[in-house]
């Protein structure tokens, strides 16, 4: 018998919506190994561009008490890395999702063929990272681009393409126009552009001044942009941003996510996070009567 918590999404069946945002434990073997033992439903790999990065120089990460701050420049070794590393994720039996970042179509579409090729079972065009030039944001926020490059890689991959887009006053247009162009899902929202000063040396903290927010701070404006989004398209959505325990994830559910991912939660709390989430979806989906989370995708628009 099926579990009430199993759903799809995107072209990818999970055995609960509960999986890491990209960036956190997703670039190794043994954090792939934490997140299969923490339970999560997909493993999310970090953003990956054609040559490696290095990234920003430190500090590259601020905890803040209502989040976190941070700002990290899409460090990772490359393309050339990910058939090992998708052939280790895929050890642990969930489906493996692999984030891209590039700085332009061309870029997208030769490392969204490798991470296919690797075995990857979905790809997460990042198109929203708030503080990597050229490589994020600036690309989510403009429709045109973010059609050519949602076209270009989903008529070129046969794995679901999911776009992840970050807060933009055109993010309703940026949205339409991926589900357009073949994009199976969308993820919302990224960390937002925000930076700190220290008083006292009078600088600013990160090393690269500006960086992205993270965390409790964000979760009512992710709230806000899945509603709107599921309002206007109707799409498949995987929420993320500031879920801390079931209620975000809930909350965002509610507003029309079909999938939630944790990041900042992890950093805080730690792994097992993930588990409490699972068991409190459970836990709620029991009291109130329903039989499955897709009873309840969407429900706050129901009135």
């Amino acid at each position: 018998m099926e579990s009430p918590l199993a759903v799809s999404v995107a072209g990818l069946r999970l055995q609960h919506p509960v999986m890491n945002a990209s960036g956190i434990l997703g670039s190794s073997r043994e954090g792939f190994a934490r997140l299969a033992s923490a339970g999560v439903a997909a493993i999310v790999t970090k953003s990956f561009t054609r040559e490696s990065r290095r990234g920003y120089p430190t500090p590259i990460a601020v905890p803040l008490e209502y989040g976190l701050l941070n700002a990290v420049g899409l460090s990772n070794p490359g393309a050339e890395a990910l058939p090992g590393l998708v052939a280790e994720a895929k050890k642990h039996g969930v489906p493996v999702v692999v984030s891209i970042a590039g700085g332009g179509v061309d870029e997208f579409v030769e490392v969204a063929g490798i991470a296919e090729e690797a075995g990857a079972d979905a790809v997460e065009l990042n198109l929203s990272c708030p503080h990597a030039e050229g490589r994020g944001l600036e690309l989510g926020m403009d429709p045109a681009m973010v059609r050519r490059i949602v076209g270009a890689v989903s008529s070129t991959v046969r794995v679901p393409v999911l776009a992840k887009l970050g807060l933009s006053d055109r993010i309703l247009e940026s949205a339409g126009a991926a589900l357009e162009a073949g994009a199976r899902g969308l993820v919302l929202i990224n960390t937002i552009r925000a930076m700190r000063i220290d008083v006292w040396a009078k600088t600013p903290i990160l090393g690269n001044i500006v960086g992205g927010l993270s965390g409790p701070a964000i979760h009512p404006i992710a709230v806000r942009v899945v509603y709107e989004v599921y309002a206007e398209h109707g799409a498949d959505i995987v929420g993320v941003g500031g879920v801390y325990d079931w209620e975000t994830a809930v909350e965002l559910i509610l507003a029309g996510a079909r999938a939630v991912q944790v990041g900042t939660a992890i950093i805080a709390k730690g792994e097992q996070v993930i588990s409490e989430i699972v068991d409190g979806l459970r836990r709620y989906l029991k009291v109130i009567g329903a039989q499955g989370i897709s009873e309840i995708v969407g429900a706050a628009h129901r009135r």
